[in-house]
């Protein structure tokens, strides 16, 4: 309340169209809340089907133009922007831990993860390069080219909301295409953030445009017939629905789906080492990451050693507002969610798994208002009971006991999931039959959260991933172009007479 007994107004999230903040043909709105407070701090309106329409005809308009753009200049116009980036590293990382609650250096370490995705897209005009055959065929020469698809689509989650976009719009744009940016409406802001930085750097309007909302929007995107392409990031049912619906609609899609991933700890590890991993992939940004590690395989003698040191460090974590530098783990990101990972607790201790650290009912200060949940850790899991076979997403880790290598590969590799993985170990030769073996997209040797370098791409096997191609890397600019092959001869060396036969080699 104010000094009048009033509310204050909450600061409104528009849609960010044609180089300008747009309003909304919509009074529907979302509620954006500070999760270390529970406070209501803003709000967020959902966009309508003709939004979405407007923002398409805005990217669709931009496109001749940008698409003629030479590669070199589009480069240049993305390292101005790269250079705003820097500029506005924390700006960015406060918005994210205000409506997300990672904590402020984690969430810094996000938006250096997205500056790495641009300065990929820097180098665009090397990326773009075509193949070339002299003499093909008698007096034919062949090449490739690779061409932008034109108004293309990110669907994000709220859990990495600088830097999941990365992995998309600054290749996407670079190649030429016009992108269409649909946040999670837990935390838009930094989306518009980005947006203003993209036309201070100098995109021209409707090369870089936001729409907000929830599904309605999504499926708006998924229907529009002007929309060559979707990628998104989030639950493998969902991600499973839209790759669907994208297909059967004719576009090109990329859906980036759930994951459920081990960490395998082998007797000969440097134990220390693999319980460091184990706490921060687990429990950083309370365990709302696609690469967290949510098992802990743990084989022969190390299960032995490994959980009372895993016990103690959860027992000591630092649990607080993402502000407060002491914090190691921020709040939960909204109530419900809160709920849905206590519930999963529950059935844990209800299916028999034996709870050694309990984070249910943790408060900070003695206060209950922010969305705070203490690190939890399971031993003797098996691989029956859900909180091993489904996706948390949350501060909760499950130990499982196996007795040989050869076990636990077995173990991940019958998993539905097949995100990330990790091997603690001091062996060449386990780590490469590990390697080499292992059914799942990334892979880490000592290596606690193994996400590639923008350059190399990020994606999982199995229902971690809907689509042939992973996001970034070399992997985004085939998704977002489409290869032209040219053969050409010249008149000179054209015989006379129709030709019948194949063309071949003569």
């Amino acid at each position: 309340m104010d000094s009048s007994g009033q509310a204050p107004e909450l600061d409104t999230v528009f849609n960010y169209v044609n180089g300008a903040r747009h309003p909304v043909g919509s009074e529907d709105a979302l509620a954006i809340y500070n999760p270390a407070t529970g406070e209501n701090t803003s709000r967020v309106i959902c966009s309508t089907p003709r939004d979405v329409d407007v923002a398409v005809r805005a990217a669709k308009t931009a496109f001749p133009g940008w698409s003629e753009t030479p590669p070199l200049k589009r480069a240049r116009t993305m390292t101005a922007f790269l250079g705003l980036l820097h500029g506005n590293k924390d700006r960015l990382a406060e918005i994210i831990t205000a409506e997300h609650g990672k904590v402020f250096s984690d969430a810094q370490g996000e938006v250096d993860r997205a500056i790495e995705s641009v300065e990929f897209a820097c180098g665009i005009p090397q990326l773009l390069k075509g193949d070339f055959s002299d003499q093909a065929s008698a007096g034919i020469d062949n090449w490739t080219l690779r061409q932008p698809l034109g108004v293309v689509a990110g669907v994000t989650p709220f859990n990495f909301p600088v830097m999941v976009p990365a992995w998309m719009f600054p290749v996407a744009i670079a190649c030429g295409n016009c992108f269409i940016l649909k946040p999670s409406p837990t935390d838009p802001t930094p989306s518009i953030i980005i947006a203003e930085l993209m036309t201070e750097a100098g995109f021209p309007p409707g090369v870089f445009n936001v729409v907000q909302g929830d599904r309605v929007a999504v499926e708006a995107l998924l229907d529009h017939p002007d929309v060559a392409a979707l990628s998104f990031v989030g639950s493998t049912p969902v991600a499973n629905k839209i790759y669907e619906r994208g297909a059967t609609n004719g576009k090109r899609v990329q859906a980036l789906g759930g994951a459920k991933n081990h960490l395998v700890v082998m007797p000969d590890a440097d134990l220390d080492k693999a319980v460091d991993g184990l706490i921060g992939a687990a429990y950083g940004s309370a365990g709302e990451r696609c690469m967290a590690i949510s098992v802990a395989v743990l084989v022969g003698d190390a299960a032995d050693k490994v959980i009372p040191r895993l016990e103690s460090r959860a027992r000591d974590l630092c649990i607080g507002s993402g502000m407060d530098p002491k914090s190691e783990m921020g709040p939960i990101v909204t109530e419900s969610a809160l709920q849905r990972i206590s519930a999963f607790i529950d059935d844990g201790v209800a299916e028999g798994a034996d709870l050694l650290v309990d984070g249910r009912g943790y408060s900070v200060g003695g206060t209950n208002r922010g969305y705070f949940l203490g690190a939890s850790l399971f031993d003797h899991v098996t691989p029956d009971m859900r909180i091993y076979r489904e996706e948390i997403f949350g501060p909760v880790l499950s130990c499982v006991r196996v007795d040989t290598l050869e076990e636990a590969i077995g173990l991940v590799n019958a998993h539905e999931y097949g995100n990330g993985v990790s091997c603690y170990t001091r062996s060449g030769e386990i780590a490469r039959l590990f390697g080499r073996r292992i059914q799942v997209g990334m892979v880490g040797i000592n290596v606690p959260i193994p996400v590639p370098m923008a350059w190399h791409g990020f994606g999982g096997w199995k229902r971690s991933l809907f689509g042939d191609m992973h996001a970034y890397g070399e992997e985004g600019v085939r998704f977002y172009t489409k290869q032209k092959s040219i053969m050409q001869r010249w008149p000179e060396d054209i015989q006379d007479g129709a030709e019948f036969v194949m063309p071949t080699v003569s």
